[in-house]
């Protein structure tokens, strides 16, 4: 399963983000979508999963849940807009990571890119990073990554240029 990692788009998609969606098999946004219109784009192109952020208007929170937990082949995945990461979790990110007990724990919202092994709760963590204009990120990034089975593989990350 080839998944593309996007978050914090804040109203913005360009054809280099489009023609990466196209080559994934799934699409996980992270939040911060910032418009329906952006959301139905990514829908179109291949199945995606999401969770909204702090600007997505009630439109957005209809469609999508604050916290998402699912399996991906044979690994549990857990995503969170406002996660934090390792040994600085947010409160609902702890919350929600002693319940699911995920493999896989995906966040946004800072904006940077992080992709870090969490041996307390033996989960691999990933932001990344924001692939949109808005926010005080110098370089637009995402990832890109397989699950094939319970392995994480082949996980990349993609600059974008700058804002």
């Amino acid at each position: 399963m080839k998944i593309l990692l996007l978050s914090d788009t804040h109203s913005y998609i360009d054809d280099r983000i489009l023609e990466y969606a196209k080559n994934a098999d799934e699409i996980w946004h992270a939040g911060d979508f910032g418009n329906l219109e952006l959301l139905e784009t990514l829908e179109k192109i291949k199945p995606l999963r999401g969770v909204y952020g702090n600007i997505d208007d009630e439109k957005i929170r209809k469609i999508v849940p604050e916290v998402l937990s699912f399996k991906c082949e044979e690994v549990s995945v857990l995503m969170i807009h406002i996660g934090g990461y390792p040994n600085r979790y947010s409160l609902t990110a702890k919350t929600e990571i002693e319940k699911h007990n995920p493999q896989l724990f995906i966040s946004g919202h800072s904006h940077i890119l992080k992709a870090m092994y969490d041996k307390k709760h033996n989960l691999l963590h990933l932001n990344p990073g924001a692939c949109g204009k808005q926010g005080w990120h110098k370089v637009r990034t995402m990832m890109q990554f397989e699950i094939n089975g319970e392995k994480i593989e082949n996980l990349n990350v993609i600059e974008l240029g700058g804002r």
